[in-house]
């Protein structure tokens, strides 16, 4: 078992790229019913999509036919309502990631709602407070149907944007494409369960292949990344193209330039704003760094035509900050979170932190004969744990109960020798240290990436009543234990 095959699956690797497209409580009602006229509608079902060109349509599962779905545009403060028909052989739901929304809309199955049985509907209805890039996916058998295609993004523009020429989203995505050239079996298994998780070798953007964005010279873009992978977390090296980071999981944050490639874990979100000040002719690599040894181009910008002004425009100002509430650190209730369990993780703290952080990053396997067999982990066997325990299903006892209105500090570990993108349902939350050192920009987040062996404190008021999922969003780790409940009564 090579690095390159436990990392990538079956295949070679390919990159896929492309533009982004744009649609617009709760009761089950079978598909047969009819339906109100101009109501939104997603509707669930098996289709194609060309992973590879377009020449080789491979099939699916999407929301109205397309990988990704509709994308969603509505603006901030306006409410909105979309009626789930559910057309696969299975249940479902969709959760609305990064949405503050009401806790009977949150699309987890059994905790906020019964998941929506074959042939059924279910009516969404809330009316976001924030502004930003979110994106939506089903939480019944997540590891399944998000692997298959079944996602797609949601943006909440603010009131007054910042001036831009082009308003762009990239729904970044892996598939593990077996020698045939379709899907590969084998959701769930023991080995991406225990270890980095389902990680393709088909890179696509948009659910398309690659693809360079043509920019013209001075034109100025606003690019908004999702991780929507079940693993894979990307690096993203921009070199000389220098964009500002304006938001980070839809939540405004100080406008400012990389000094490192970008990290995406899986679900997580970053608004750019990339000013095209070549000439004409001036071609840009954006490369994924992320894993050691398989660093690979994921697409080019290249600057054609005449240009947009005579100069590029002036650094854009901070986007208007969304009304969450601040966190009252010195009355803050302080928890303490354990992170642990999985592949290495039953042998203690054997394996050097270096050595622990080149399993994930190489994906190479050194316990793979110590596994076998598929399916998703039972009875929490050498599953992922939440303060010791591994979560099955997606409900049991809240880790913490808060009274509605507390500021909680999560002080949280990485015990293991994985990488970790910890989302919090219901809220945002401020990543307020790492390691001991207060972070540079404080930034709201929902989803934060913990590297093995991290330490990472975090803060919310909690202000959103309902039990709220809290877990892991690779997703084979959830499934296999890495989840919890928070609760704010």
């Amino acid at each position: 078992m090579t690095r390159r095959a436990v990392l990538a699956g079956s295949g070679a690797l390919a990159i896929g790229g492309g533009l982004a497209a744009v649609l617009g409580a709760g009761g089950r009602t079978p598909v047969g019913a009819s339906t109100t006229a101009g109501r939104r509608v997603l509707k669930t079902g098996t289709t194609s999509a060309p992973l590879v060109g377009e020449a080789s349509q491979i099939p699916v599962w999407g929301y109205n036919g397309s990988v990704p779905g509709p994308a969603l545009r509505l603006g901030q403060g306006e409410a909105f309502e979309v009626l789930l028909e559910n057309a696969l052989e299975e249940k479902t739901t969709i959760h609305w990631h990064g949405v503050r929304v009401p806790n009977a809309m949150d699309g987890v199955p059994h905790l906020t709602q019964p998941p929506v049985e074959p042939g059924e509907r279910f009516r969404y209805a809330f009316t976001p407070e924030d502004a930003g890039t979110f994106w939506y996916h089903p939480h019944q058998r997540s590891f399944e149907q998000v692997g298959r295609g079944l996602y797609g993004p949601l943006i909440i523009e603010e009131a007054d944007p910042p001036q831009v020429d082009r308003d762009l989203v990239w729904m970044l995505d892996d598939w593990r494409l077996n020698d045939q050239g379709q899907i590969s079996g084998g959701f769930g298994s023991r080995h991406d369960a225990m270890m980095a998780g389902r990680i393709g070798n088909t890179i696509t953007i948009n659910g398309k292949p690659a693809a360079p964005l043509i920019a013209r010279p001075n034109e100025r873009i606003r690019l908004r990344l999702v991780n929507a992978a079940n693993a894979r977390i990307f690096g993203l090296d921009f070199g000389e193209l220098d964009p500002m980071v304006v938001a980070l999981d839809g939540q405004p944050v100080e406008p400012h330039r990389l000094s490192a490639p970008l990290l995406l874990g899986p679900a997580m979100r970053a608004d750019l704003i990339v000013d095209f000040d070549y000439p004409a002719g001036t071609r840009h690599s954006l490369r994924d760094v992320f894993y050691d040894g398989l660093e690979y181009e994921l697409t080019t910008f290249e600057c054609q035509g005449k240009e947009v002004r005579e100069r590029r425009l002036s650094d854009p100002a901070p986007l208007p900050p969304n009304p969450l509430a601040e966190p009252e650190l010195a009355t803050a209730e302080r928890h303490r979170i354990i992170f642990g369990g999985g592949m290495m993780g039953m042998m203690g703290r054997t394996a050097s932190g270096s050595d622990a952080r080149n399993e994930q990053r190489t994906g190479s396997g050194m316990m793979m004969g110590r596994m076998g067999g598929s399916g998703m982990m039972s009875g929490g066997m050498m599953g992922w744990t939440v303060n010791g325990v591994s979560a099955s299903g997606h409900v049991h006892d809240p880790i913490i109960s808060a009274v509605r209105g507390t500021t909680l500090l999560l002080d949280m570990t990485n015990e293991t020798a994985w990488w970790h993108p910890i989302h919090l349902h219901g809220h945002s939350f401020r990543v307020l240290s790492r390691n001991g050192q207060p972070t540079r920009y404080q930034e709201w987040q929902d989803t934060v990436l913990m590297a093995p062996e991290e330490r990472v404190e975090i803060a919310f008021v909690a202000d959103n009543p309902g039990d709220w999922m809290f877990h892991c969003h690779i997703l084979e780790h959830q499934a296999a234990g890495m989840m919890a409940t928070i609760r704010v009564n």
